[in-house]
């Protein structure tokens, strides 16, 4: 059972001394009035924004709620923050992972690529030890702001999109690297390809696509049409080329 109570014991994370986790009931997030939310401030402009980020999200919250609900902030570690915090070459260490499980709701500011190998995005790295599959954008349009499309007060719709599979997922060599060179040959060689227009420059990626994974995906849309009285769901595909993944 889940409580609103810290289990884990961490290193360098401060959990505040008031609020209390969100938990998950049936696959209902609930929120007590004090959430405690973890954030990583971010590379570059993360430590201008993030600050600006929290203080907006606060104001919101008083106006809506008039003092009766508050965030409490809980700092953790992403990209060269953690660095500095951690040690040299821990870009995202594993107590900021563990964090982010255990209050199940976090936000990030941008991170950087890191350099020098082991993890090549911390984004990817963050969707994929996370699972965090689903890739949710709304799109729709507010009243008075400009818009190029004829009609904008019709548009309103959430795209679904893969966050873990397909060209996703980052299986990717660069040009003229062995790795590159080694698997070409394989597909020409072994594999019988001969669409490859130039293997000699072109850097090679792989994309998976299970059917458990386009599974949960659709089976996520739906869900959430219905819980959102929404009017259809809409299969955005390129199956005429693609016709296996």
């Amino acid at each position: 059972e889940l409580t609103g109570v810290s289990i884990v014991t961490y290193q360098h994370i401060k959990v505040p001394s008031q609020g209390e986790k969100i938990t998950v009931n049936k696959a209902v997030l609930e929120v007590p009035d004090r959430p405690i939310i973890p954030f990583i401030e971010g590379d570059g402009i993360g430590i201008d924004i993030t600050p600006v980020m929290k203080n907006v999200v606060d104001a919101a919250v008083e106006k809506s709620y008039a003092g009766k609900r508050k965030i409490e902030w809980m700092e953790i570690y992403a990209g060269e923050k953690a660095t500095k915090v951690y040690g040299k070459d821990n870009w995202l260490p594993d107590e900021t992972l563990e964090a982010i499980k255990e209050y199940q709701v976090a936000i990030k500011g941008p991170l950087t690529t890191p350099v020098g190998g082991g993890i090549r995005s911390l984004n990817v790295a963050l969707r994929q030890q996370l699972d965090l599959y689903v890739c949710l954008r709304p799109v729709r349009y507010f009243t008075g702001v400009p818009s190029p499309v004829k009609t904008p007060e019709k548009v309103n719709m959430v795209i679904f999109r893969e966050n873990s599979e397909d060209i996703y997922a980052g299986i990717e060599w660069p040009a003229g690297s062995p790795e590159a060179v080694k698997l070409i040959n394989f597909l020409q060689n072994e594999m019988g390809v001969k669409k490859i227009r130039f293997p000699e420059t072109a850097g090679i990626g792989i994309k998976p696509v299970s059917k458990e994974g386009t599974s949960r995906l659709v089976r996520r849309a739906i869900q959430y049409a219905i819980d959102n009285d929404r009017d259809s769901v809409t299969l955005v595909h390129k199956g005429n080329i693609m016709k296996f993944t």
